[in-house]
């Protein structure tokens, strides 16, 4: 029996259905190099995981990976500062009877002086964030006296305003307006610290306010709005003559040292540590001191310095006391409060020349500090060198004579230089007229590099030559120094000169009345600078740093014997009757 088996004939529907299978396999296989191709890693780059096989394998032990930190910039290190004497300048020539005072303990022949805390000062424009004038020429090179930028186009003085200060008077003596040295502080605080200060309202919630803070010869501490004069708290009356500048806190704390220059009947002169938020006196210091080798003499027109890193407040005095004062601060400004715990370490000094009469020890003027080391004169002629580390002498320079103008710091090429100069004590050199030098000194070892010499007049209690602070040049005056020398040709005239800071040439004179002022240089942003300076005959001049054209000058209407501060456009003034001046310059 055959068997057959018939094939069914193939229908049109199958054949619909493999087509649009074969079609499916084909679109799939494309989608899958599609995405194959868009998710394809570049050579030498790492597989994402999501594109690796999974495979299951013990997970390695995880690493805790920070943020990437920024690099903090760091400033390249200071020159090193290794003062030493010559055969000139060795301090053994010069001055003997050292000794060291500590907590009151005199340290004994055999015992040394070494800083619990190491002094270590940098450059003048580190000195301080504040913004303002908070020292004697602004910080420790005492190369300042202006802060910020002036911005004239005119070159002209423009409004001022005025406030009537006093008089006081003891033993004899008169005290009127503003004296030597006399320079204004100028601050613009913080809101925070504003708002813990015992300032008036309005001055509290002005954002822009910028206030005076002028000692004057009545015994009164004023506090001024920097642009139209008007009292920004009560004046404060510690009863005694104010002569020198004072110093604020360069750390921005409501504190303000100031010293008595003369006595009253409130006691001998002494220094003041002041709270400025409630203006209440801390602490005293400096009054009939039994370590001073000066009698009682106990005078401060110093300006002082504070470091900021140690705490400790630096403090000449004309009785022969170097202060150096551990202040142990705590300020809480959250609670508006502040206090000090004093620690004193004193150094005193005797002079070869010195006698009761003639060549005093004393420091009148504000000390230079750079590094671990300060650089000051005295009212014996001397220039000295102090490590505050040791309070040992480095060196000793004689600059001839009663010397009150500050000593000035330049580092130049790397190397540090001061500028000096001295007044003429009648008597002690001639009784009619002396040589009076400008000088340029090493600051390493003391030794002079030149000087330029005045002839000067004098008179008892009214000294010629130079009793102000030089100005070094910046910007584009930066070759030059600028200093004024009283009592020149006549009794009555003297000049204000720009010296080539290289040789010491004469570059231009600026010939007036006398002034003990110290000048001040002012500036334009694009760098231009310019003179500001007083004299005794009332006036208030502006010159051409680089020519000495006078652009202008302003009758102050009284003598003048201070020194100005400027912040950027005005110029802060006191004369000798009784005014503190304001004046914009345009």
């Amino acid at each position: 029996m055959e068997v057959h088996t018939e094939k069914k004939p193939k229908t049109k529907r199958g054949a619909l259905t493999l087509r649009v299978l074969v079609l499916v396999v084909l679109l799939a296989v494309l989608v899958y190099l599609l995405y194959l191709i868009s998710n394809a890693v570049p050579a030498g780059e790492e597989q994402p995981a999501e594109m690796l096989p999974s495979v299951q394998t013990e997970a390695p032990a995880a690493e805790t990976v920070g943020p990437t930190e920024t690099p903090v910039p760091t400033e390249p290190p200071l020159p090193d500062f290794t003062p030493y004497y010559t055969d000139e300048t060795d301090p053994a020539l010069h001055v003997y009877n050292e000794a060291v005072s500590v907590d009151g303990e005199i340290l004994g022949a055999d015992e040394t002086y070494h800083a619990a805390e190491e002094i270590d000062f940098g450059y003048g424009d580190d000195y301080t964030e504040m913004e303002g004038v908070i020292t004697f020429r602004g910080n420790n090179f005492r190369d300042g006296g202006s802060y910020g930028y002036a911005e004239m186009s005119e070159f002209q003085f423009g409004d001022a305003w005025y406030r009537t200060t006093g008089t006081t008077s003891y033993n004899g003596e008169v005290w009127t307006g503003s004296g030597w040295t006399g320079q204004p502080l100028i601050v613009k605080w913080p809101a925070e610290t504003k708002a813990v200060m015992n300032l008036y309202d309005w001055a509290k919630e002005d954002d822009e306010l910028v206030e005076v803070i002028y000692a004057t010869m009545d015994g009164n501490v004023y506090f001024l709005d920097l642009e139209t004069g008007e009292a920004t708290r009560p004046a404060l009356d510690l009863g005694y003559t104010f002569k020198g500048a004072g110093a604020l806190d360069p750390r921005g704390y409501p504190l303000l040292y100031l010293g008595a220059g003369y006595d009253s009947a409130e006691g001998t002169a002494r220094v003041f540590i002041v709270s400025l938020l409630d203006c209440s006196v801390l602490y005293t210091f400096g009054n009939a001191d039994s370590f001073s080798l000066r009698g009682s003499l106990s005078y401060f027109d110093s300006s002082p310095l504070v470091d900021a890193e140690t705490d400790q407040l630096i403090y000449p005095g004309e009785n022969g006391i170097l202060y150096i004062i551990k202040l142990n601060t705590d300020y809480d400004e959250r609670a508006g409060t502040i206090s000090i715990d004093p620690e004193t370490v004193k150094w005193r000094y005797y002079g070869v020349t010195t006698t009761l009469s003639q060549y005093w020890i004393g420091m009148e003027d504000s000390a230079v500090i750079w590094r671990g080391h300060l650089i000051v004169s005295d009212n014996g002629g001397r220039l000295m060198c102090l490590d505050l580390n040791t309070l040992t002498l480095d060196w000793v320079q004689n600059i001839l004579d009663d010397s009150n103008g500050s000593p000035v710091l330049s580092i130049e090429d790397g190397h540090p230089y001061i500028y000096i100069s001295t007044s003429f004590h009648l008597g002690w050199r001639s009784s009619s007229t002396a040589p009076v030098p400008v000088f340029k000194i090493d600051a390493e070892n003391g030794e002079i590099i030149w000087q330029t010499e005045y002839t000067c007049y004098t008179e008892s209690g009214v000294s010629g030559g130079v009793q102000s602070t030089i100005a070094p040049g910046k910007n584009d005056l930066e070759g030059y120094i600028y200093v004024t020398v009283a009592k020149t040709d006549q009794y009555s005239n003297g000049i204000l000169a720009c010296l080539d800071r290289e040789t010491g040439e004469v570059v231009w004179e600026h010939h007036s009345y006398y002034t003990w002022s110290s000048p001040v240089l002012v500036y334009n942003s694009d760098g231009s600078g310019y003179v500001v300076y007083c004299n005794y005959a009332n006036r208030l001049y502006l010159l051409d740093g680089l020519s000495g054209e006078v652009y202008d000058s302003f009758d102050l209407e009284g003598g003048v014997e201070a020194s100005p501060a400027v912040y950027e456009d005005t110029v802060v003034i006191g004369t000798r009757k009784c005014r503190i001046w304001g004046v914009k310059l345009t």
